[in-house]
């Protein structure tokens, strides 16, 4: 089983910009900013307006691969992506996709009203009935991304103002969608009525930005300005040049409140970004915080002092907090690096040999020995998927000769899969569906002394409630905030 997948994946980050003479380089910087959210492929499209011909020419650049890998010859960036404007996207696929090529984003087309192309991170509930009827009426699927449904639907659109063919697309769709969306002479961004995934808007040197964290906005030295409103469409154009604002489409109302994806803050966004209009960081020291007000633990033995660990990189700030709050509560406790982790294993790495018994996560994970050695450990940790991973620490942790293991998490137990853009395995392989929630069967499963997670209604406490904010949870608790199409193939649907 690999380890790389034993954690939540989400399905990709986003970036644009309109009205900038290095459109194509600053697009390069913020995806490269916005690595974590995906890391098989990466694509920038630029939209260039042609002097002689009085017409617009799209430019694109996509391949697998890192964004450094896929943009590593200079001249594509200085040369070949010429405009001043651009899309880009960084890409996780799911199961069975990927290695289809034609799947990279931005996907791009010529319609009868011009070039128009577009990112996505998100997951649509509906593709399934809306493809099929597509189907039916003669479309060709070039793809079996989701994403190629919202072009053919603002082409087959009976609108002819090409705001309102989006606009009337982005209506008809269902589920999870953050986009930005290249056209010859605009950059649209939107965002589900939901809310499900974050989107950003930024201004540098007059230029528009939009991404999905503001982290992308930091490399460039962009300002952060606001974030896009769920169910909001905002047009940026040359009159948004001029007077500094953007033009406002507001998406049907489906929903009377949002359902922000609580795993932004739990793992998926970097500490470092403003997420849902919150520090990432912030929040995450107030999870860790939260759990140890809900689950402190004191040493066996009162002459022995707690050595708190982090698994590197997502519990980093989550474990501060725990150690704070839990030294508050007079359980003497010491925040130390436990495990070093190596930041230069891929998914290519290759697989040791049987014979030899070498565990995929000492590829990636080594004890500090010293620290561990005789100590009572406190492991805190972002999240328990499949529970590989974790099973595999605790076994290094304890050979490193820890007296006791205790692991705590910052979430509550993952029992469903998500259809909103992160790409959960099964019911089947999750450990807490496997194991019907009891927390004791997953402990022991798992090989640890003690094992706690955060619950359900601590979570929602400790996260922001601006705007009187809500959260989606589902992966949680099973309960949808939409009605969602069965037997949707994740084959079928990644972005």
């Amino acid at each position: 089983m690999n380890f790389e997948h034993d954690k939540p994946r989400d399905h990709c980050g986003v970036f644009g910009i309109y009205g900038h003479s290095q459109a194509a380089q600053l697009t390069y910087y913020g995806l490269h900013a916005l690595q974590h959210r995906g890391q098989e492929g990466s694509g920038i499209v630029t939209s260039e307006y042609d002097q002689k011909t009085g017409k617009h020419r799209f430019h694109v650049h996509k391949d697998f691969g890192l964004v450094n890998d896929v943009f590593r010859d200079e001249s594509i960036l200085t040369n070949a992506l010429i405009g001043h404007s651009a899309i880009g996207h960084n890409r996780y696929s799911t199961a069975g996709a990927a290695d289809n090529k034609t799947n990279i984003q931005p996907l791009l087309v010529n319609y009868k009203n011009g070039n128009i192309a577009i990112s996505h991170n998100g997951n649509l509930t509906n593709f399934r009935a809306i493809r099929k009827r597509l189907q039916d009426e003669g479309t060709i699927f070039q793809t079996t991304s989701d994403t190629e449904m919202i072009l053919h639907l603002i082409a087959r659109s009976k609108e002819t103002d090409q705001i309102r063919q989006i606009v009337d697309a982005l209506n008809q769709v269902e589920g999870a969608f953050s986009v930005t969306i290249l056209t010859d002479d605009k950059l649209i961004a939107a965002r589900d009525p939901y809310g499900w995934r974050p989107l950003a808007v930024g201004r540098i040197n007059g230029a528009f930005v939009v991404a999905s964290e503001t982290c992308a906005f930091d490399i460039i030295n962009a300002e952060y300005v606001c974030d896009v409103e769920p169910g909001e469409a905002l047009v940026f154009d040359r009159d948004s040049l001029i007077c500094g604002e953007a033009k406002s489409y507001r998406l049907k109302k489906t929903t009377d409140r949002p359902f922000y994806c609580i795993f932004e803050y739990i793992y998926f966004s970097r500490p470092d970004s403003r997420v849902f209009g919150e520090s990432v960081d912030r929040v995450r020291r107030q999870l860790g915080k939260s759990l140890a007000e809900e689950h402190p633990t004191k040493s066996e033995d009162q002459n022995d002092r707690l050595v708190i660990i982090n698994v590197p990189d997502s519990s980093n700030t989550a474990t501060l907090g725990y150690v704070s709050e839990n030294n508050k509560q007079g359980n003497d406790s010491k925040f130390e690096m436990g495990l070093i982790r190596s930041h230069y294993v891929g998914r290519t790495f290759i697989q040791p040999v049987q014979d030899r018994r070498v565990d995929k996560v000492r590829t990636k994970f080594n004890t500090v020995k010293s620290v561990l050695k005789d100590k009572e450990v406190v492991v805190v940790d972002d999240s328990i998927v499949r529970g590989t991973t974790s099973q595999q620490l605790i076994k290094l942790i304890r050979e490193a000769g820890a007296k006791k293991i205790h692991f705590r998490v910052t979430s509550p137990p993952i029992k469903y899969p998500c259809h909103y853009g992160m790409d959960f395995p099964s019911k089947g392989e999750l450990i807490a569906n496997r194991c019907s929630g009891d927390v004791e069967k997953i402990r022991s499963e798992l090989g640890a002394d003690s094992l706690e997670y955060l619950s359900i209604e601590k979570l929602l406490e400790s996260v922001p409630n601006n705007n009187n904010a809500s959260y989606c949870t589902a992966c949680f608790s099973g309960q949808y905030p939409t009605t969602v199409e069965s037997d949707t193939s994740k084959e079928e649907n990644e972005n």
